[in-house]
């Protein structure tokens, strides 16, 4: 190969010479490109593996005073009660946040995201700083501050908008928002072309795609996290919990009883904390959203109310959370000796939310597990201990949301009035004078509205 390097730099045709360097010095073995092998870790070829220089992820941080707490354990068991440590400690900052409601809860997905994106983005620029060519790096983060202008700033104009209304700023900038955001992201195209280095453009490409799906990934998602949490906390904390529940007792039932390796990708999970973290899920989720759905406070849509300049969560439950009498099936009455039971409807949909998040939702782990072999890499980082990253630990969140958000669109939610009237009070008078007579007319039509007294009699 460096051979190959110094007859491309060297004399001979310049077309040869550039193709011969492109796909040597791109390093098409470095990234992983050059054919994929089963097995283990150890058993991936050297040349399918980038040359990724050695990271922190890897390192151990574990605080000091809990190394010499548990210094005498096997490391199976000390792995075991770091781990059930700091979950402890993560579960209840989670609780903690829940209590400060709405806005902290936007900020907690931010941070999220930032630092999963911060953590996606390391490693490929580990491989491309090697080359020492420019402003990966500062591209990376610029199209990062793109994608959240245009995602928060649809957010600001679906859900703020007698805010936006108010603020002239705010008008100008929601009125051409989109055309803005389309700017900004031009700017970064055409600093990266600018950026283009002779002999290295694959690679570049490569990074520029890198930082493209790491976007598609990791903010998309998230922003799919903040639109279910406005449609009530419930929505929020249930599927983030789900998966939590599936994660923990999937270890455990692992931990005690696995015996049967499940996937190549993660050779740790077995069948039997995959079955165990099912039914546990579905127990859990099914008890929490009959907990949830008792209180306004978690089932009342997220709204920003302009006269106090605050979030409330106060309305009339819709029918998902009023108690409800069902019928069972025949062959469970003859089972159970009822005929009926009383849920909450949010109940039933729980179950499917924790299905997914038992047997489809491990697939993000599984997807994670398999990028990481591709680098040899243990974590994407060590941020917590026991845990890895905070990508490591929301690796199966991410396709939660996104099927919550798939959920509520397709069998929960219907037209929002709020929406509809903020959109109508952003149209001409001339246009929304139409709106009205036509809808005044259908509306007598359908027998709606009285009749005018003169007509009357």
């Amino acid at each position: 190969m460096t051979e190959l390097r110094k007859r491309g730099a060297g004399g001979g045709d310049p077309d040869t010479a550039e193709n011969i360097s492109d796909k040597e010095a791109d390093g098409d073995d470095r990234l992983g490109l050059s054919g994929d092998t089963e097995g283990e870790c150890d058993g991936d070829s050297k040349t399918d593996t980038p040359d990724v220089p050695a990271s922190t992820a890897d390192t151990d941080n574990t605080p000091e005073c809990l190394n010499k707490a548990l210094e005498g354990l096997p490391p199976k068991w000390r792995n075991y009660w770091i781990r059930g440590l700091l979950s402890i400690c993560m579960i209840s900052g989670f609780f903690l946040m829940i209590y400060m409601g709405p806005i902290m809860l936007i900020f907690v997905v931010m941070g999220v995201q930032i630092k999963c994106f911060q953590e996606i983005i390391t490693i490929g620029y580990r491989v491309y700083h090697s080359y020492e060519l420019p402003w990966f790096r500062t591209l990376s983060w610029y199209f990062l501050i793109c994608v959240n202008y245009f995602f928060y700033g649809e957010t600001l104009a679906d859900y703020f908008g007698a805010l936006v209304r108010r603020e002239e700023p705010l008008q100008f900038l929601s009125r051409y928002h989109r055309f803005i955001s389309f700017t900004l992201y031009l700017a970064g195209f055409c600093m990266f072309v600018l950026s283009l280095v002779k002999k290295h453009y694959r690679l570049q490409f490569y990074m520029f795609a890198w930082t493209h799906v790491t976007l598609l990934i990791v903010v998309t998602q998230s922003h799919l996290v903040i639109q279910n949490l406005f449609e009530g906390m419930i929505w929020y904390i249930v599927p983030i919990s789900i998966v939590i529940c599936n994660d923990i007792m999937a270890y455990l039932f692992g931990f005690f009883f696995g015996r049967t390796p499940l996937i190549k990708l993660s050779p740790k999970k077995t069948w039997e904390g995959f079955i165990g973290g099912f039914f546990s899920t579905v127990v859990f989720g099914f008890i929490l959203a009959y907990l949830l759905s008792q209180f306004q406070y978690f089932v009342c849509p997220v709204e920003f109310n302009s006269e106090t300049n605050r979030f409330t969560v106060e309305c009339e439950p819709s029918d998902l959370f009023v108690m409800q009498e069902y019928t069972l099936p025949v062959a469970l009455q003859n089972t159970l000796s009822w005929k009926t039971v009383n849920l909450y409807p949010f109940q039933i949909h729980s179950i499917f939310l924790s299905s997914f998040a038992s047997l489809i939702g491990p697939f993000g782990g599984f997807f994670a597990s398999g990028f990481k072999r591709a680098f040899k890499i243990k974590d994407f980082a060590n941020t917590i201990p026991g845990h890895g990253g905070i990508m490591d630990r929301f690796d199966c969140q991410y396709l939660m949301a996104t099927f919550t958000h798939v959920y509520i669109a397709s069998f929960v939610r219907g037209p929002n009035p709020s929406k509809v009237l903020q959109q109508l009070l952003t149209l001409q008078p001339e246009q929304q004078l139409s709106i009205f007579h036509i809808l005044h007319s259908q509306l007598k039509e359908r027998g709606l509205l009285p009749l005018p007294a003169i007509q009357a009699e």
